[in-house]
């Protein structure tokens, strides 16, 4: 599965954001086509992001492109055009306002038809923005629509204008006003196998408010965080990656586990002085997949070493 602890979003429309984009060291660079243009500049926008597609050089691991919602009449030609030119550095669509399994399979099915014509060899992923109250009330149909579907992501702008609540509360550092929401999504991604992540943090330039927020995602169990500017990457990407104790903790659990289970078939052991089995195994995995992604190894002296 692809690593997203941070994901930068940029205007379709500008190919001055979209050239900054390139060079950023963000998980996934996320090029919209929905809000960020204006009704009558949405052919020559999708005409700029396939230009950017086709050049290669870009940091970013992983690049999507958020399409328009499946009631405008934008979508069918954002999924056939996209799909036709963008070429394999396509990686994922983002599906906004999913109200329902139907905005899924809809984008899944006509997303396999032009792949087959295109002769495109791997399938597109589907990332789903969940932004509204029936988005919420429908979640768990929708993140199962497709085994395309990739991530479920918290879309706080229009969710909170759905809920009639604003989307920053002053006297919430806790974030208990979007609480449930968080959980929620969490729960039907995590019973879909699949990422969660966080939305963006609309003050710009409050970095301590990002981190905390992010900080706050991330104990929940959230995968990574959506940004709306370049310095908002690199705090996402230490907030969602694991310390060097962490990761050297999940190698050498997993290398405990593997050596009792080898040497005398015992799935549960004394690590350190706890207790360790299979969901330790479980858990370490994870710890090992985010931080092997954050370019880290194990160091000699680690736990275990």
């Amino acid at each position: 599965m692809r690593t997203r602890r941070s994901c930068l979003s940029v205007p379709g429309g500008s190919e001055k954001m979209i050239a900054k984009a390139r060079g950023m060291i963000a998980d996934e660079v996320i090029i919209d086509l929905e809000d960020s243009v204006p009704a009558d500049h949405k052919g020559q926008a999708r005409r700029t992001v396939l230009a950017a597609l086709a050049d290669g050089d870009w940091l970013a691991p992983t690049i999507a492109v958020r399409i328009n919602g499946t009631g405008t009449r934008w979508c069918h030609r954002d999924v056939i055009e996209l799909i036709e030119g963008g070429g394999e550095r396509l990686a994922s669509l983002i599906i906004p306002k999913v109200q329902s399994a139907a905005d899924v399979e809809f984008v899944a099915r006509l997303a396999s038809m032009v792949e087959r014509e295109s002769g495109r060899k791997s399938p597109v992923g589907l990332e789903l923005l969940i932004e509204t109250a029936t988005g919420l009330r429908c979640i768990h149909e929708a993140a199962h629509a497709s085994d395309r579907v990739e991530s479920l992501i918290v879309g706080y702008a229009d969710l909170a204008a759905s809920l009639g609540r604003p989307i920053a509360v002053a006297d919430d550092p806790g974030g208990i006003y979007w609480r449930w929401v968080l959980e929620t999504v969490l729960v039907a991604a995590r019973d879909a196998g699949i990422q969660a992540i966080d939305g963006p943090h609309f003050q710009i330039g409050d970095l301590d408010g990002l981190r905390a927020r992010a900080k706050l995602a991330r104990t929940l169990g959230y995968d990574g965080k959506w940004a709306l500017h370049p310095t908002h990457v690199e705090p996402l990407n230490d907030v969602f990656s694991p310390t060097q104790e962490e990761f050297d903790r999940a190698a050498a659990i997993l290398q405990e586990l593997e050596r009792a289970a080898t040497a005398d078939g015992r799935g549960a052991v004394l690590l350190d002085g706890e207790m360790i089995d299979e969901a330790s195994r479980k858990q370490a995995t994870q710890v090992l997949a985010r931080g092997t992604a954050a370019g880290l190894s194990r160091t000699p002296t680690g736990f275990g070493g």
